[in-house]
This record gives C-alpha cells, structure tokens and sequence, in this order.
C-alpha cells in the first residue's frame, strides 16, 4: 500500500504509476484528492515479486515525489460474508457551523457503520457533506434515515440516504447506444 501527500502539480500519479510500472506492478486500487493544493493518493499495488515497503517507499521518492511517501505492506480483508455490509450514500447540505462532521460520523460509528469515503465542502455559507458508507445489514435502512433526517432537521440540513445503486443511476449521465453515436 502507498500513501503519497504533496503540494499539487500536474503528473504526480503518472510519477507514481511510473515508479510502480519500473517494478513490473500493477495498481490494483487507488483514491486521490486535491484539498486546497494539497495533493494525497493511496494506492493498493500488486509486484511480482516481495519488496520491503521502505524501499517501495524509496523508489517512488526517486521519480521525484519529495519526502512524503508512504509504504506499507497490504493485508487484505477477509472476503465478505453473506449478509455483510451493504453500500449506501449519505448525502447533507445546509447551513455551515462547527460540529456538522462530527454529529453525523458520530451517529454514524455508534451505529458500528463505517464510513469508506467522505467529502465535505464549505461554499460561502453552505455546507456539503457527501459519504460512502457500509451498513451492517442487521439496521433497518428506514430507521437510520429517519435518525439521519431528525440529525438534519435539527442542524438545519436536508439529508438523503440512498443505496449505493439507486445514488449512482440518479446521479450519473448514461448515453444511450444511439447518443454515443453507436
């Protein structure tokens, strides 16, 4: 696994696939964001053969990615058991105050829900909160969003849980066979 943080610029995950590709690997997974100039990748890569994460970590800092790269060795998780988790969005916008974040992962890690993605945004005096999360599948999905809604009203948010599937077909620009051109 590698964790690399700089300030942002054009080619750092071609840098990083470059280093990879330099040691006959795969990227297996990756998630990267820009917050404010500051550019952070953590990728899941696969080699041929064993390498010490010291020196996975050194190769990458030799396609001139500075000090602040991180590697460690990946230890998968066990395969999903039927009846696991099943992915959700949670989405929430309104009014900016402090605390937004906090109340809402902490209804969230008491209800033993883990969160696999956040993003929040700030714009003027708005606020976005927008979250992958995996639900145990012993919760009732319409009692959650009930919880989730009184968390909204009372912080003067409006809030949406949806599956996963339901956010990505609502969400998403699909081109027919015959807009693509096909």
């Amino acid at each position: 696994m590698l964790n690399v943080m700089a300030t942002d610029h054009p080619g750092i995950i071609a840098a990083v696939g470059d280093a990879v590709r330099s040691l006959s690997g795969n990227i297996d997974a990756c998630s990267q964001t820009v917050l404010e100039g500051c550019f952070t990748l953590i990728m899941i890569v696969s080699l041929p053969e064993p390498i010490d994460p010291d020196a996975l970590a050194d190769k990458v800092r030799e396609w001139g990615l500075g000090q602040q790269v991180m590697a460690r060795t990946f230890e998968p998780p066990p395969d999903a058991q039927p009846g696991g988790p099943g992915r959700f969005v949670i989405t929430a916008f309104g009014d900016d105050k402090p605390g937004i974040i906090h109340r809402f992962c902490q209804y969230l890690a008491g209800k033993d829900i883990n969160i696999v993605d956040l993003y929040g945004d700030r714009s003027g005096d708005r606020f976005m909160l927008i979250s992958e999360v995996e639900i145990p599948s012993r919760w009732e999905i319409g009692m959650l969003q009930a919880d989730l809604e009184q968390i909204g009203l009372e912080e003067g948010f409006t809030v949406r849980l949806q599956h996963e599937d339901i956010f990505v077909a609502t969400n998403q620009l699909r081109l027919t066979r015959r807009e693509a051109g096909c």
